[in-house]
């Protein structure tokens, strides 16, 4: 008889780190997906483009592919604080977007985009408490 140990999810330090990479891959690319159909409303509604609604919706589904692949390596510990950076970075992008005036963007634009850049930051913050664990 063989027996199989596996790490108890408490002894185990990496995985609220792969969880949340994980959920935000997962999260990331089903809202790319969505927002394919949705380009030439999400534009209409925003004040944005089609065009950069669709390349949105590509960068989301690329970035939760990548995010995925990262989530599996055997250490998560510089992927992960990859992931996190790139998320601040995000958050940052969207709000310059806004303040730009790049767009003639709606109120549900500036909504929708400061909404993503809340959302990513939630996710940095998660998966930053998951780095930290890995750290001690």
């Amino acid at each position: 008889m063989t027996a199989i140990s596996l790490p108890r999810l408490n002894e185990s330090t990496d995985a609220l780190l792969r969880f949340a990479m994980r959920a935000d891959a997962v999260l990331t690319g089903l809202a790319g997906i969505a927002s394919v159909p949705l380009a030439r409303w999400l534009a209409e509604t925003s004040g944005t483009t089609v065009a950069f609604e669709y390349a949105m919706a590509a960068f989301f589904v690329v970035y939760g592919l990548a995010v995925l692949a990262l989530a599996a390596l055997p250490s998560v510990s510089r992927a992960g604080m990859a992931v996190i950076v790139a998320n601040v970075v995000y958050a940052v992008a969207a709000v310059v977007l806004v303040l730009s005036g790049v767009f003639a963007l709606t109120t549900i634009g500036v909504v929708l985009i400061l909404a993503t850049g809340v959302y990513t930051l939630a996710f940095a913050e998660l998966q930053y408490q998951g780095w930290r664990r890995l750290k001690r």
